[in-house]
């Protein structure tokens, strides 16, 4: 799969970001029918799916290079996003086999991975990095080893130690949290770190998320998409940062409705470990604005009828209440009643005239 990199992106002011016409067929929109409720929705995290986003473990696309480049701007002001417990030193291990031996997979002109025993050599060619390192040493690599693989990969990571019939948030690397703070919840079991997420607790949905990881089979990783709504294309929306970005929500107005107001999807995947029987989350985040978006015509209407119908439980979880109407009265303007098709596929290969990105 070969990718043509964004190099000239920022996520934060002054911002400067835009998806081609390539990255905003493949995103992958939310809604599989022109309603919502929340539920689990976990499928199995084969490289299929409605598309190309879901066509790698570790998908790869045009923002790869200035989205890591983010981060390492972010974890040299923050260090304290990339923190791991001691005792989750082998998962690290596991974690930068499983995403090497991936991304060598998916993308051999990419990324290649040798090896010689122990004595491993990578090839980053996007970011410039060659490596020989011994697996199990982390002396032998410039960062630990869980910090040194985040780096190289779109998306938050977490670790997750599974003891007592319970899961333990044992180690992050997040520059890019929706709302909530990678640190405070480090070390929380399941249901203290999913506790903001009242909605989802009340009808059970997180018992039964807990129930089905628990049970997680190496070499079977899990999948599901989540979403939200960000003003601006900012990745980093943490509760320590809140002072920064909670301002955005009130710069909302009919006519910058559709340059500013972002679709934020989650492709969230998850994978048992073999050495640790620890699960490693990766949290890929994808943005398109509503202009982008509305040059699908199924994608603009369904999320017309979404966002129209939402339950204003849903709306609150969510922060949407204070610009939901003009987003609403937008997306009203792109919706001519047709029917949409089952799933979130877009329908068609090449894009409709339309707001072209930045």
């Amino acid at each position: 799969m070969s990718v043509c990199f964004h190099r000239d992106e920022k996520f934060r002011a002054p911002f400067r970001f835009g998806n081609s016409d390539a990255a905003i067929l493949r995103f992958p929109f939310p809604f599989h029918q022109d309603s919502y409720s929340y539920s689990v929705n976990m499928e199995p995290h084969t490289r299929t799916g409605p598309t190309a986003a879901f066509s790698a473990q570790f998908d790869v696309d045009e923002h790869y290079i200035a989205e890591c480049e983010d981060r390492a701007e972010l974890l040299a002001e923050e260090p304290s996003r990339c923190i791991v417990l001691p005792h989750m030193h082998m998962a690290e291990w596991d974690a930068l086999e499983l995403i090497m031996t991936e991304l060598a997979t998916d993308y051999p002109d990419l990324f290649t991975l040798a090896r010689e025993g122990d004595r491993w050599t990578w090839h980053n060619q996007p970011l410039g990095l060659q490596d020989t390192f011994t697996f199990g040493d982390p002396s032998t690599l410039p960062y630990p080893p869980f910090e040194y693989i985040t780096r190289q990969v779109q998306g938050d990571f977490t670790l997750q130690d599974q003891r007592d019939g319970n899961l333990f948030l044992d180690g992050v690397t997040v520059t890019g949290a929706a709302d909530y703070s990678p640190t405070f919840d480090l070390g929380m079991s399941f249901h203290e770190w999913h506790g903001p997420a009242t909605v989802a607790s009340e009808m059970g949905i997180f018992d039964r998320a807990l129930n089905y990881l628990l049970k997680l089979q190496v070499g079977h990783p899990v999948r599901r998409l989540n979403w939200t709504m960000t003003i601006n294309p900012r990745t980093d929306t943490s509760a320590e940062n809140y002072p920064v970005w909670g301002p955005d929500r009130t710069s909302i107005t009919p006519d910058n409705v559709g340059e500013k107001l972002f679709l934020r999807v989650e492709l969230q995947s998850l994978y048992r470990l073999p050495r640790s029987n620890a699960i490693l989350f990766n949290i890929r985040t994808y943005l398109a604005s509503l202009d982008e978006l509305c040059r699908v015509p199924k994608w603009g209407r369904r999320l017309h009828r979404v966002l129209r119908d939402l339950p204003p439980e849903l709306a609150t979880y969510k922060g949407l209440v204070r610009y939901l109407p003009t987003a609403v009265a937008y997306l009203a303007t792109f919706d001519d009643s047709a029917p949409t098709s089952p799933g979130i596929g877009p329908d068609l290969q090449t894009l409709s005239a339309g707001v072209c990105p930045a």
